[in-house]
């Protein structure tokens, strides 16, 4: 009998863990696709031209610079779970620490080199110079970094996620761009109210 009631609870609990695993994602859709009320849906609606403004004769962007297509960017991707950036890092320049609240990152180098890296639930730094041709995963929900090192050559990247809406919380501007009052900052920081004014200024 302890036998039965044993298997029947691994049946239990291995039907939760399915069933959260499959919540995990985006939420399941009813229709093929969703549109937003009065859009007229051709193949226009399913095409993204926000891209193009990377090809010659525009000029690169002299800062670092992610070209979304999200659902707010492309209407066409909500319901579809996934979505796509372009990276552009001119020499020297860094793509702040930040997390994806709704999904992991796929990145793909295309050109250029990278120092990449997140930081897991234990404080523990995971690093990797791309090449390239390499492909990085960032785990959803941890903060990451990519850093183009090379002070006389651009890198170009592509980011895949398995959101429509993967959300972009950026640690420097979320910290210090937004209301939270100087002496929590302080006091978390372990450093003075001087100092953390200074540092929302250079962010300004």
């Amino acid at each position: 009998m302890s036998s039965t009631i044993s298997k029947v609870l691994i049946v239990i609990i291995s039907a939760f863990a399915i069933m959260q695993i499959t919540l995990a994602g985006d939420p399941d859709i009813l229709t093929d696709f969703i549109a937003p009320i009065g859009t007229t849906v051709d193949s226009t609606f399913f095409t993204f031209t926000g891209f193009r403004a990377l090809l010659p004769p525009n000029t690169p962007p002299s800062t670092f610079k992610a070209f979304k297509a999200s659902k707010a960017e492309f209407p066409a991707l909500d319901g579809q779970s996934v979505s796509y950036a372009a990276l552009v890092y001119p020499p020297g320049t860094i793509n702040p620490p930040h997390t994806h609240p709704r999904s992991a990152e796929l990145l793909f180098l295309a050109t250029g080199s990278l120092k990449v890296g997140f930081v897991d639930t234990t404080n523990k730094l995971f690093t990797q110079t791309l090449q390239a041709g390499d492909i990085f995963v960032f785990p959803k929900g941890l903060v990451h970094f990519q850093l183009n090192a090379d002070t006389q050559k651009p890198a170009f990247a592509f980011s895949a996620f398995g959101s429509a809406n993967a959300g972009t919380v950026s640690l420097p501007s979320t910290l210090f761009n937004t209301s939270i009052d100087d002496n929590v900052l302080a006091l978390a920081f372990k450093t003075d109210v001087a100092t953390v004014q200074t540092l929302k200024k250079g962010l300004a």
